[in-house]
């Protein structure tokens, strides 16, 4: 049977906000439980919500981003429900009439809506709740059956993630709950159009668990098609056990009607004034995937090193402000960023904007290396001194003494005394051993603690040796 994927995503973003989408309580995580909560987030009766104006500019400005159009008019619905975490036994929520839709990129619905609260179950059978969370303000980003792999999700999520945390409108740390996903997962015969009942997988919050859940789910539906036990296959939720690697029933699957929706009685419909969706368009940063390719034109990067350097706002930042003030390559500066800068601030569990080094710092020592002052290998060992003492490039090598040796003279004297230790290699490479070459190169090295121009030296042992 000719078998496809057909995967849809939905991504609850909570937005970066100081306060809750109906109310002015505080967003902040990591708060005393049940701290964050007055009575329009709790529902009590003849509390009025008021809608967050920041949460609508963000929920707009992620419209920008993605290519969407913004409603003339939108309005906010309830969704009623009957859990312990909604103590008003309903959702403020968009339905069918959302903010903004028809993404041109990858998506093509963003909505908008309040978060519910937390459930907390604990040994015994007893359960908690924790309301904090209730009311956050969260944006609701649907696409269309598009995907067809595991691989695919995965991709969309990393480049969706990029894009939030660059525009500002959500940390979207899965961690902490910012940014979580739920795969509707089915599958289509494509000779005769018949479909699966879609499963949705609910609120995943990592990258590799929605991959690996995708995966499970589209294996499981697969199997039982082939093996004639399809009766297993109906709409429903499921849960992903990650510890066993499978997806779990959680309950038969809601339809619309089931949450009988009507309009919100107590918001009015938003009408986005025009000039104030400009405005908000307007202000909408260079994307990770425009600035890579920036990158790639206006640098002369590999498209590896372009993606890399664009990952955050903040990385990207800084590479430019050191190639402003480097004289050098930009490939150059590429390398380092990327190489001996990352790995100093990753065994310190540090990111560019909060290490010891400044672009300034790291063009300073740039240029050293550029001028002949210092060897590359030097260039590491003053590196990691410049992240532990917050010394200049300059001042390290002045004051360690590490300045290259470039003088002929002084050069030659260890080259006499390196040839003459050292008879061996010296009579293999004139026997056309040429890494012979590199031995007497190491040893001269050696002798000057690195602080050598290796340049002077392969050329100046060559003409020795070829004497």
């Amino acid at each position: 049977m000719a078998l496809q994927p057909m995967i849809g995503m939905e991504v609850h973003v909570q937005l970066a906000t100081d306060s809750k989408m109906f109310c002015a309580c505080s967003t902040q995580f990591g708060s005393d439980p049940n701290s964050n909560c007055c009575p329009v987030c709790l529902g009590m009766p003849g509390a009025l919500p008021v809608p967050n104006r920041k949460a609508v500019e963000y929920v707009i400005r992620t419209a920008s981003a993605l290519g969407c159009t913004v409603a003339e008019r939108t309005r906010f619905a309830r969704k009623n429900y009957f859990y312990p975490d909604m103590t008003k036994n309903f959702q403020i929520s968009q339905y069918d009439e959302p903010l903004t839709f028809d993404g041109t990129i990858d998506l093509n619905v963003d909505g908008l809506e309040e978060d519910t609260g937390k459930n907390l179950h604990m040994p015994g059978g007893t359960s908690l709740v924790d309301y904090n969370r209730s009311g956050m303000p969260l944006m609701e980003i649907v696409t269309e059956p598009d995907f067809t792999s595991a691989a695919q999700c995965q991709e969309y999520l990393i480049r969706l993630r990029q894009m939030l945390r660059c525009i500002g409108v959500s940390s979207a740390n899965m961690d902490e709950g910012a940014m979580r996903c739920e795969p509707t997962v089915n599958v289509v015969n494509s000779e005769t159009g018949e479909a699966t009942p879609k499963v949705e997988v609910k609120n995943l919050n990592s990258i590799k668990s929605v991959h690996d859940a995708v995966n499970y789910e589209l294996a499981r539906q697969i199997r039982s098609i082939e093996d004639g036990t399809t009766d297993e296959l109906f709409q429903q939720t499921r849960r992903w056990d990650e510890a066993n690697g499978v997806t779990a029933l959680m309950r038969r699957k809601e339809s619309s009607d089931d949450y009988m929706y009507f309009p919100e009685p107590d918001l009015v419909p938003m009408e986005p004034d025009a000039s104030w969706v400009e405005e908000i368009f307007a202000s909408c940063p260079e994307l990770p995937q425009e600035r890579c390719a920036r990158f790639c034109d206006q640098y002369d990067l590999p498209e590896y090193d372009a993606g890399v350097l664009t990952d955050t706002t903040e990385l990207a930042d800084y590479y430019e402000g050191v190639c402003d003030l480097f004289a050098g390559s930009p490939k150059t500066v590429s390398n380092w960023v990327m190489g001996d800068l990352a790995s100093l601030l990753n065994e310190r569990g540090l990111v560019v904007e909060t290490g010891p080094i400044s672009c300034d710092a790291l063009a300073g020592l740039l240029a050293l290396i550029e001028d002949g002052s210092i060897s590359g290998k030097i260039a590491k060992d003053v590196l990691a001194k410049m992240f532990d003492t917050g010394g200049s490039a300059a001042e390290i090598v002045e004051a360690e003494g590490l300045k290259q040796i470039s003088d002929t003279g002084e050069l030659d004297g260890v080259i006499d005394q390196v040839i003459a230790d050292n008879p061996g290699p010296v009579d293999d490479f004139r026997a056309g051993k040429e890494k012979a070459l590199g031995f007497l190169v190491g040893q001269i090295m050696k002798a000057t603690r690195g602080q050598a121009n290796p340049g002077m030296v392969n050329e100046l042992l060559r003409a020795r040796l070829s004497d």
